[in-house]
């Protein structure tokens, strides 16, 4: 099950961020598109009034849980799916195909509880383009309910996690470009500058 995830505030950037495009095509789409060449199935993770609009025909998970930003909206995903949720913030324009369905493999064919791509972010990983697994639900509802809800935090607290390394990621391209995250109108610049030369 592939789930974007279109939370946060977009406090920085002033509007809905996944609505804004890069190349004249919206994030969210971009992002769409992705999952979708990893997985036939398709959710929106999102509390926006008007969010059934922003993908016609994607159902809506909306939050069960308050706190905790993102991870609400993987749990929410857990919660309804009961399967394994491939989520991806819809902020990142450039995450591809090719590397969700390496991360969904990984998770499918280990004991893992997640498979989450390790970067040069400050926090070290990706835990908004990652894969989750159902038995991740209990722990996620705890540490929501804990108020221990850094989504980096959360995915190390966890058992068993099949890591993929940079060198892994690097396979699939620049990891600074695939992770890229459009936070301020000056990110959408910089990825409307990245995107040139692959048009």
């Amino acid at each position: 099950m592939g789930v974007v995830l279109a939370g946060g505030a977009s406090t920085r950037f002033g509007a809905p961020k996944g609505l804004a495009t890069v190349r004249g095509v919206r994030i969210v789409d971009r992002v769409a598109a992705a999952l979708r060449d990893a997985t036939p199935h398709l959710r929106l993770a999102a509390n926006a009034p008007e969010a059934a609009e922003w993908l016609p025909g994607v159902p809506v998970i909306r939050d069960a849980m308050p706190g905790g930003g993102g991870l609400r909206g993987v749990h929410a995903a857990l919660a309804r799916e009961r399967r394994p949720v491939l989520v991806v913030a819809w902020d990142m324009p450039f995450v591809s195909g090719a590397l969700l369905r390496d991360l969904v493999a990984r998770l499918a064919r280990t004991n893992a509880l997640a498979a989450v791509p390790v970067s040069a972010s400050p926090v070290g990983l990706e835990p908004f383009c990652a894969c989750y697994a159902p038995a991740c639900l209990a722990p996620l509802e705890a540490a929501l309910a804990g108020g221990h809800a850094g989504a980096a935090r959360f995915v190390r607290s966890l058992p068993a996690v099949a890591w993929m390394t940079e060198s892994d990621v690097a396979a699939f391209g620049d990891p600074a470009r695939l992770f890229f995250s459009v936070n301020t109108p000056a990110d959408l610049a910089r990825a409307e500058a990245m995107a040139a030369p692959l048009v």
